[in-house]
């Protein structure tokens, strides 16, 4: 692909979301990053990984990081004084921008359609699916019985609109948010990937 592109896509919990951005990024040759961007602001602001991984998409864990109550990485930690929940989504932010000017990229959630409003040729996608076939996918993805599927979803999502709601001054799941937003349970994972594919052809002209 020669034309400089940008695929945003959030997701709730369960709903195929990182599968078919995945699948986008290779059908598009482009470079894919959902948990890889936590590698990437790590690497760019020096900090342990941890502290991205436990932050991820989830405000308010430093909080309970630096609480006398959780001495995760010791009370005397040098980061203590330099950090901060809206620290690590600067560098977060840093990274997802280096990397968007760098190369076309699809950019799994974090906040990345916010980050990149200005950029000039992207497409901001959001998935939701039906919730018995989110907590189906996500028992057998994790190993766990139903109910605790369906309350990792529901805590999940709780978790992730705190977070982009507080970010973005946008609000996370409501179709203004996004260019496009789809029931990946509609028509099953390789149509709803067909359809959005479709949609960014022809909304980026490529």
């Amino acid at each position: 692909m020669r034309k400089h592109v940008i695929i945003n896509v959030g997701r709730q919990l369960g709903s195929g979301g990182r599968i078919i951005g995945n699948r986008i990024a290779k059908d598009f040759d482009i470079k894919f990053y959902d948990k890889e961007l936590l590698d990437l602001a790590a690497k760019e602001s020096g900090f342990d990984k941890r502290f991205f991984e436990r932050n991820d998409e989830h405000k308010g864990f430093l909080k309970l990081l630096f609480s006398p109550f959780a001495p995760l990485f010791g009370s005397s930690n040098p980061y203590a004084n330099q950090l901060s929940d809206e620290s690590l989504f600067k560098f977060q932010s840093d990274a997802i921008r280096k990397a968007a000017q760098e190369h076309s990229c699809v950019f799994v959630g974090r906040c990345a359609d916010y980050i990149l409003r200005d950029f000039p040729d992207k497409v901001d996608i959001f998935i939701t699916a039906d919730m018995a076939d989110r907590v189906k996918r996500v028992s057998e993805l994790m190993g766990i019985s139903e109910k605790e599927a369906e309350k990792q979803c529901v805590e999940g999502d709780e978790k992730r609109a705190s977070y982009y709601n507080y970010y973005s001054a946008k609000t996370w799941g409501a179709a203004s948010s996004y260019d496009f937003c789809i029931n990946s349970s509609a028509l099953g994972i390789d149509a709803t990937t067909d359809i959005i594919e479709d949609f960014i052809s022809q909304k980026l002209k490529i």
